[in-house]
């Protein structure tokens, strides 16, 4: 069985980098890591060929190689994830869909012409589809049911597939699901509350396998909460950790968490010992009222600022997610989150409006309360798409606030105050002393520090605020030089794409009605 993997092109989204990967040479930020996940839960003999489309166009060859293609996709790539459906029906192929967007919305593969829906969490699901087809079954729809997959049972994903010099970070999936109970939030949904994490010895033999394959540079662990099983994250750590030192620390990983990781040093001392570097953190606002209306209860807790300083002083660094547009939110939310960010120094910062996703809690909430609307596209959890229900203040307000956000965040002297801050800030245990230098061996990413010495330095019209924090750093601490270049290299992103943030939103805005625009609505108590 020929069987062709599509992974459909990714919009420009805060996640997408184009920029810094064109400045470091890389295709695309990071590969289908589901894709490979069910090319191993394929039958073996099967012949299998991945066609990235955010790394290399679709050749027509592709096509007629094919006697089976596999999509996924996620919410954000559902317009080209359904032109690539109904072009494979065209050349009357069987298709065959799963991953995060066709199980939250499967009616729409569905009448694109996808021949299988492999819903759910392959693990279960995809022994059900290869059933079908031994029979003879032509199409159909396979789900878990409310069944969640044993994790032990995962197999290692088919890296020998990919082209490892086309990405910046490869993925790593140790468990899935998340204890809290955040309204906004799918994951709950799709993978429920209770984490099930995979053994120390499964995520060794997939650590090893790209190490073989000759990956040294950044792993990001793909989970949705890290830390969501604190005694099974602790376990795992200490067995990355020696494997670090046995092979001499060749890669760094980054993950996401929840901010009650500030809670626990143990925690924190294994993920800097294990070479953790970056940490994505759901901040959501500075607002704590809006925190208990989401349910996000975790971090109103304790004060938000001291968590995030607890966090950066152990040695990670933090990237910040932002939402505008909670029900009850008082004007000047991004004022608040600006001052936020600056305060806490942290240096990458995602502002979103606030969408209602499909089958969450808020959605749920919202219909019954008659406020999700038709005419404003489906959620794609794109940072350019307005709230895609109706708020509770006026959605000019809330989307020209999330625009002014992130048009503050990214002017060149705030980024700058804000990476000097982390960098002079940030802790540093001494693993940078015991890890390889593995970074320096590459030329891409050293030639790329060296554009981003010289775009900032000597181009650009803020070259001068770059220089004041530049000659700061060596002066008070020139051993975290390389750190605030990298930080600057990251720039590079966010500077172009706040500008395409603001054409969209505004163009989407010029689209609406005037009573769309000044619509308000007061909640009944």
């Amino acid at each position: 069985m020929n069987t062709l993997l599509l992974y459909p092109k990714m919009p420009p989204s805060i996640w997408s980098f184009e920029p810094l990967l064109k400045l470091i040479g890389r295709e695309a930020m990071m590969p289908p890591l589901g894709l490979i996940t069910v090319a191993a839960l394929l039958p073996q003999e099967w012949n299998f060929r991945l066609v990235d489309c955010n790394v290399r166009p679709l050749d027509p060859q592709d096509w007629e190689w094919a006697d089976l293609v596999l999509l996924s996709a996620m919410l954000a790539q559902k317009h080209h994830m359904l032109e690539l459906i109904r072009e494979g029906k065209r050349k009357d192929k069987t298709v065959v869909v799963g991953g995060p967007y066709p199980t939250a919305v499967p009616h729409e593969v569905k009448e694109a012409g996808a021949d299988f829906l492999v819903l759910d969490e392959g693990e279960i699901t995809v022994p059900l589809f290869l059933e079908a087809l031994e029979k003879g079954e032509r199409s159909g729809t396979f789900r878990a049911n409310g069944e969640k997959a044993d994790m032990s049972l995962s197999p290692i994903p088919r890296y020998d597939l990919l082209d490892f010099n086309c990405y910046g970070e490869m993925p790593l999936q140790i468990s899935r699901g998340c204890p809290f109970l955040c309204e906004f939030c799918d994951i709950i949904i799709m993978f429920g509350r209770k984490p099930r994490v995979k053994s120390p010895d499964q995520v060794l033999k997939e650590l090893q396998i790209i190490h073989d394959l000759g990956w040294q540079r950044s792993v990001f662990f793909v989970d949705d909460n890290f830390i969501g099983n604190k005694r099974k994250a602790k376990v795992l750590l200490k067995a990355v950790t020696e494997w670090q030192h046995q092979h001499q620390f060749p890669v760094t990983f980054n993950t996401e968490a929840s901010v009650n990781l500030a809670d626990d040093s143990e925690l924190l001392e294994q993920m800097v010992s294990a070479n953790f570097r970056v940490v994505f953190i759901g901040i959501e606002t500075p607002d704590v009222e809006s925190l208990k209306l989401t349910k996000k209860h975790q971090n109103a807790r304790k004060p938000l600022v001291d968590q995030i300083e607890t966090i950066t002083q152990a040695g990670l660094r933090i990237l910040g997610g932002f939402i505008i547009g909670f029900d009850g939110e008082q004007p000047g939310a991004d004022q608040r989150i600006f001052d936020f960010a600056q305060e806490t120094g942290i240096p990458v910062v995602v502002v979103s409006m606030l969408q209602a996703l499909p089958n969450t809690h808020l959605t749920d909430r919202l219909e019954t309360e008659g406020r999700l609307l038709d005419n404003i596209e489906h959620a794609a959890m794109l940072q350019s798409n307005l709230v895609n229900f109706i708020p509770t203040r006026p959605l000019q307000q809330i989307a020209q606030e999330q625009v002014n956000c992130n048009w503050e965040l990214y002017k060149p002297e705030n980024f700058f105050e804000r990476s000097y801050k982390n960098c002079l800030s940030l802790g540093d245990t001494g693993r940078r002393k015991r890890r390889r230098q593995a970074q320096l061996r590459d030329i891409k990413e050293l030639t790329a520090l060296f554009k981003i010495l010289w775009r900032n330095g000597f181009q650009r019209p803020s070259r001068d605020s770059f220089w004041r924090f530049l000659l700061k750093i060596l002066k008070n601490k020139p051993t975290i030089l390389r750190r605030f270049l990298v930080n600057c290299a990251q720039y590079e992103h966010f500077y172009v794409y706040r500008e395409y943030v603001r054409k969209e939103v505004n163009a989407q805005l010029a689209k609406l009605s005037e009573h769309e625009l000044s619509h308000h609505v007061e909640l009944k108590k």
